[in-house]
C-alpha cells in the first residue's frame, strides 16, 4: 500500500488530500484538512493582500507538519489562478517554498485537463462539457473519447467577481447586471461551443456542491451524495433569487452552505445561472471529484490514466475496502446468474439488471466487516454512504437495497422512493428474490451445491440441486424463500435434489 498527499492551493481553500492505494487495483481516501485561505483576496485588483498570504503560509505549514508527523513522505502542492495571475505571486511563491513543500503552480490548461481527467475517470460518458469553478478563475474544458481535446481557464472566479461586481449586501440589481454582462463577454467563444456541440455538462468546485447541498436539503433528497446529482436549472434558479435577497448574516445560516463561502456564492451561482441560460441547457451533473482527483489518476493509472469501465472499477473498489470470503461470494455470484437467467422468460429483463444482481452478488457480505448481526443493514449503508462513479443515484439506491433484503425482510423502497422508475418496486422485488435464494443455496458457505437446474412446471418453478449428497440445509433454508419468490414472479417454489 502506498500513501500520496495532494494539496489544491486554490484561490479560495486550500486542501490536503491523503490517498492508500494499491496502483491500479483500489485506493480510498483516508484523510483531509481543508482551510478556507481566501489566497485570491485582491486579485480584482492585480495583487494578492497581506492578509491572504499570511493564510496560505499558515496553511501551507499546517499540512507540512501534518505530514511530518504522520510520515507522509510524498505530497504535492498545486497552485492555481492565485498564484498564476498575481503580480506579487512570484514572492509569495519564494516564500512558500521555503515550508519545504514541492509547489507547481498550474497553467490554466494544465488545471483545466487534470479536472476532465477526474471525470473521465467518475462519468459513464464519452463526451463531456467540463466547467471547473473556483476563487480565481473558471476552467472549460470539452472531453471526446474519454480524452481531453481542448480546454483553458478564465478570469470568472467566485472571489475575483466579488471583489469586482458584488460590492453590495445584499448585491443590487445593476451589480449583477454587470456581473452577467462580463460573463457573457468573457465566455463568449465557450458558450457557443457549447450550444453547438452539445454534450452532458459536469460542474466541479466547492460553489456548485453548495448549490446542489441547499437544492438537495430543501427537497428532502434521500441520498447523502452530491457527485452524480442531476442540478436542474430551474432548482438552481430558484436558489440563486433566494440568495441573492439575502444579507450575508442571514445567507450563513442557511441549510447546506457552507458559512465560510457566504460571501462569494452569489458570484459563483450567478456565473453558473448565466452559462446554463446562454448555452441552453436545462441543467447540469455536479462532481465530487476535481483537480486533485485528476492528479492522484496519475499517479495510480499508467498512461492515458483511464479506468477500463468507471462503473466495474467503483464497485470493485467498494469491495476491496472491504472484502469477505471470496470462495463463497463466487458461487453465490455464479448462482444468481444461473438463477437470472434460466428465468429470463417469466422477468424479461436484460443487461442492465444482470448486471446489478451481479454486483449486488458481489456486495452482499461487506456489511460483515462490522458485524454479523445486522450486516444486510451495514452492507446497505456502506453501499449507499459514498459515491459509486459510473453509476446513477437510482442504480445505487437499488443495489444498496438488493444488498439491504439479500437475506431476510420484505423487499421495499423506503426512503428513496423518490428516485424510482416506473417498475422498479418490481424489480427490487424480483432480483432480490434471486440473490436470497443465491445466497441460501450456498447456506453452508462449503460449495455442496455444484449447480442448479431450473424447471418451469405449469404453475410453479422447480429448482433442482446437483450435489453429492443431499444438501439439507441448502433445500430447506432456499425453500424458506418460496413466498417472497411467488409475490416476485406469481408461481409456486420447489426445491429439489438430484445427485
Amino acid at each position: 500500500m502506498e500513501r500520496l498527499g495532494l494539496v489544491d492551493l486554490g484561490s479560495g481553500t486550500a486542501r490536503l488530500v491523503v490517498y492508500a492505494y494499491e496502483p491500479g487495483r483500489w485506493f480510498r481516501l483516508v484523510d483531509e484538512i481543508r482551510e478556507p485561505v481566501r489566497l485570491g483576496e485582491g486579485l480584482a485588483s492585480g495583487h494578492l493582500t497581506p492578509e491572504a498570504q499570511a493564510r496560505a503560509q499558515k496553511a501551507l505549514r499546517l499540512f507540512a507538519d501534518f505530514a511530518r508527523a504522520t510520515g507522509l513522505e510524498t505530497v504535492e502542492v498545486m497552485a492555481t489562478s492565485a498564484l498564476r495571475d498575481a503580480k506579487n505571486g512570484p514572492s509569495l511563491l519564494q516564500a512558500l517554498e521555503g515550508i519545504g513543500l514541492p509547489i507547481r503552480v498550474l497553467s490554466g490548461e494544465e488545471e483545466a485537463r487534470l479536472g476532465a481527467l477526474a471525470v473521465a475517470n467518475s462519468f459513464p460518458w464519452e463526451e463531456a462539457w467540463v466547467v471547473d469553478l473556483g476563487g480565481g478563475s473558471v476552467q472549460i474544458s470539452r472531453l471526446e473519447g474519454r480524452r481531453f481535446v481542448q480546454g483553458r481557464a478564465y478570469p470568472l472566479g467566485a472571489v475575483r467577481l466579488k471583489e469586482r461586481f458584488l460590492l453590495g449586501d445584499p448585491p443590487r440589481k445593476r451589480e449583477v447586471v454587470a456581473l452577467e454582462a462580463h460573463v457573457l463577454e468573457v465566455l463568449r467563444e465557450p458558450l457557443k461551443a457549447l450550444a453547438q456541440r452539445p454534450a452532458p455538462l459536469v460542474a466541479m468546485g466547492g460553489t456548485v456542491r453548495n448549490l446542489a447541498e441547499m437544492v438537495q436539503k430543501r427537497k428532502g433528497y434521500p441520498l447523502n451524495l452530491l457527485h452524480g446529482y442531476w442540478l436542474a436549472r430551474e432548482d438552481l434558479e430558484g436558489i440563486v433569487e433566494e440568495i441573492l435577497s439575502l444579507p450575508l448574516s442571514a445567507r450563513r445560516e442557511l441549510e447546506g452552505l457552507q458559512p465560510d463561502r457566504a460571501d462569494i456564492l452569489p458570484a459563483g451561482a450567478l456565473v453558473y445561472r448565466t452559462l446554463l441560460r446562454a448555452a441552453g441547457y436545462q441543467g447540469l451533473w455536479v462532481s465530487g471529484q476535481g483537480l486533485r482527483e485528476g492528479r492522484f489518476y496519475q499517479h495510480f493509472l499508467p498512461p492515458p490514466h483511464l479506468l477500463e469501465d468507471v462503473r466495474r472499477f467503483s464497485v470493485e473498489n467498494l469491495f476491496a475496502q472491504y472484502p469477505q470470503e471470496p470462495g463463497h461470494t463466487a458461487r453465490v455470484r455464479n448462482l444468481a446468474r444461473t438463477l437470472f437467467r434460466a428465468l429470463g422468460p417469466l422477468h424479461g429483463y436484460g443487461p442492465e439488471e444482470e448486471r446489478l444482481l451481479d454486483e449486488a452478488a458481489l456486495l452482499h457480505d461487506i456489511g460483515m466487516s462490522l458485524g454479523y448481526y445486522d450486516h444486510h443493514k451495514h452492507g446497505a449503508y456502506l453501499v449507499a454512504a459514498s459515491p459509486l462513479p459510473g453509476m446513477d443515484h437510482r442504480t445505487q439506491a437499488l443495489l444498496a437495497l438488493l444488498v439491504r433484503y439479500h437475506r431476510k425482510g420484505k423487499p421495499q423502497p423506503g426512503p428513496y422512493r423518490s428516485l424510482f422508475l416506473r417498475g422498479d418496486a418490481k424489480r427490487l422485488e424480483r432480483l432480490a428474490a434471486l440473490l436470497r435464494l443465491a445466497e441460501y443455496l450456498d447456506r453452508s458457505r462449503v460449495g455442496r451445491v455444484k449447480g442448479v437446474e431450473v424447471r418451469l412446471e405449469g404453475g410453479r418453478v422447480e429448482l433442482w440441486l446437483r450435489a453429492p449428497e443431499e444438501p439439507w440445509a441448502e433445500m430447506v433454508e432456499a425453500g424458506k424463500q418460496a413466498g417472497l419468490f411467488q409475490k416476485a414472479f406469481g408461481l409456486e417454489l420447489e426445491v429439489r435434489w438430484t445427485p
